[in-house]
């Protein structure tokens, strides 16, 4: 078998980007993906399963995402506490007027590998509720 080479990414030798999204008006879920494939690399021609090629993911305004149909007060977030009788839920709306980046945090986590993998992606994901972030120093390329 001559030129049958697949190629495969180290971890040292992946070039990390910064990119740039603004979550105005933007549905959520549609969102979520787009960050998840820019997070997993598999926007790359250089995606490797078992590496980690994505790059950083800083998002701004996520107080102003948009949400279709009934999700703001059908939907909700369960969480137990370990304690019986400690089941706590939150609406997507009490979410929203409380800690908004939480709410795309936790949707972009949820399509994310369950693996140590996994967990160094959602590392890179910089979610902000208002227009201003910290990362201006990485000169993050904005993505429309």
């Amino acid at each position: 078998m001559i030129g049958t080479r697949s190629f495969m990414a180290k971890g040292e030798e992946v070039q990390r980007k910064w990119y740039l999204i603004d979550a105005t008006d933007k549905r959520l879920g549609r969102l979520a993906v787009e960050i998840t494939r820019i997070l997993t690399g598999k926007n790359k021609p250089t995606y490797t399963p078992h590496v980690d090629t994505g790059d950083f993911v800083v998002v701004i305004n996520a107080e102003k995402i948009a949400l279709t149909g009934k999700k703001l007060t059908q939907e909700s977030i369960k969480r137990h506490t370990g304690w019986m009788g400690h089941l706590r839920s939150a609406t997507y709306a009490e979410i929203l007027q409380r800690k908004p980046e939480h709410l795309l945090e936790y949707v972009v986590k949820g399509m994310l590998p369950k693996t140590r993998l996994g967990r160094d992606m959602y590392r890179k994901l910089k979610v902000y509720a208002g227009p201003s972030h910290p990362h201006e120093a990485q000169q993050p390329e904005e993505i429309k």
